[in-house]
């Protein structure tokens, strides 16, 4: 069979890729639940910021598994869905904060603190399992900023945590919220360069034919 026909799976498409998404999916979905519950108790924007965040790479990591073998103008197409997904967050983010200053709550810091330990364990993990991957293509690159603004993000929750502990005001918090909302619309200021960069050298999409 001539390699021309059914030209070489693209990396993203590699079973140890496919395993490592499945388990950062898991991950994210399972710390969704523990920061929403922890969020919503400790009145903290922050890690109800964080809670968004997970369920956004959850999702993010569902689509990734999907295209994985798929065409580089589809893998392109989800890397900029991905982005603007990342974009949403940081401006839900804003917003929910500014909601917050207005009511002036404070929230518990010893809850915060103990979540952002845990979720930083997670993220890191997560991180550490795709580091290889961090080179590949827009799809592929867009989980890795992911991982890695995550575990950044939950050293900054763990900081306002002390932060609110020494003040007894929410304004570290309200500050982390705002920091990980232009972290999360600049990675997908990234990511969607990247994408369209990818579109712009790919070849127009021919009818598939099957190989025999």
């Amino acid at each position: 069979m001539s390699a021309s026909c059914c030209p070489p799976s693209p990396p993203s498409a590699d079973p140890r890729v496919r395993r490592a998404l499945w388990i950062a999916l898991v991950v994210n979905a399972a710390m969704f639940v523990v920061e929403v519950a922890a969020g919503l108790s400790a009145g903290s924007v922050s890690l109800l910021a964080d809670a968004v965040d997970f369920f956004g790479d959850a999702a993010n990591y569902g689509v990734s598994l999907v295209v994985l073998a798929m065409a580089t103008r589809v893998r392109a197409r989800a890397a900029q869905l991905k982005a603007a997904c990342m974009a949403a967050f940081g401006v839900f983010v804003l917003a929910r904060a500014a909601w917050a200053l207005q009511t002036g709550e404070v929230p518990e810091p010893v809850t915060m603190g103990v979540v952002a330990l845990a979720a930083l364990a997670a993220n890191v993990g997560v991180a550490l399992l795709l580091f290889r991957y961090r080179g590949g293509d827009a799809n592929m690159r867009s989980v890795w900023i992911c991982s890695r603004n995550d575990a950044i993000g939950n050293l900054a929750v763990g900081a306002a945590a002390l932060g609110v502990f020494g003040t007894g005001t929410a304004w570290p918090d309200l500050a982390v919220a705002a920091f990980m909302a232009v972290l999360a619309i600049t990675g997908a200021v990234t990511v969607f360069r990247q994408a369209r960069a990818e579109l712009r050298g790919a070849p127009p999409a021919t009818p598939s034919h099957a190989c025999h």
